[in-house]
């Protein structure tokens, strides 16, 4: 379908966006107190599996191009790419949540709003895949419009919500508590892998 490859590289585009609030966690590098190390060790050995979650759902949406693949393929690929998106930032906040307050100041604040932040992800990009599945396949030229028009609509979405999802991370890779969470494995980037 001509015209709507631009808009999955958009989609792709905006979902690493979103990838990179999580990736947020994986900042510094120093050493820091036990306290911090301890409750970072909890959140970062749940962060890894999810990341890589989010970039498999990213990988898949790139692969399914309007241009290569049926309208209803690329449906198919989006929705189940979007649940698994809502599926590890509902996994993600809940690790930081059971984790308890990072032992910093304000840790209770910090973790409340990245938890909100991240439930609310969750939900948002469940919202995405409702509307990916209300989306008409039919062979006929207004639903081919609507149906590019759809997938622009969720690409602008998407980045919103990459946009306003870094905030609340943004506070656990500050100060101590960032160092710690940098110490750990499941936390740092790769050498080499590309910044989302």
């Amino acid at each position: 379908m001509e015209g709507t490859d631009p808009v999955n590289k958009k989609l792709v585009a905006a979902l690493s966006g979103s990838a990179a609030l999580v990736l947020a966690l994986t900042g510094c590098s120093d050493d820091s107190g036990e306290k911090a190390d301890a409750w970072a060790k909890q959140v970062c050995d749940k962060v890894r599996p999810e990341v890589q979650k989010i970039q498999k759902a990213n990988a898949s949406i790139d692969e399914a191009s309007p241009q290569t693949h049926s309208r209803a393929d690329v449906k198919k690929t989006d929705s189940a790419a979007f649940q698994q998106v809502s599926a590890a930032y509902g996994s993600l906040a809940n690790s930081i949540d059971k984790a308890g307050d990072p032992p910093v100041d304000g840790g209770a604040k910090i973790r409340k709003d990245a938890v909100k932040e991240l439930r609310s992800l969750s939900s948002q990009y469940k919202g995405l895949k409702t509307k990916i599945d209300s989306l008409s396949t039919a062979d006929n030229d207004k639903a081919k419009a609507q149906f590019s028009k759809g997938l622009e609509d969720v690409a602008s979405q998407i980045k919103t919500l990459g946009e306003s999802g870094n905030k609340a991370l943004e506070n656990l890779q500050k100060g101590d508590l960032g160092e710690a969470v940098a110490n750990q494995e499941d936390c740092r980037k790769k050498p080499g892998a590309k910044k989302s």
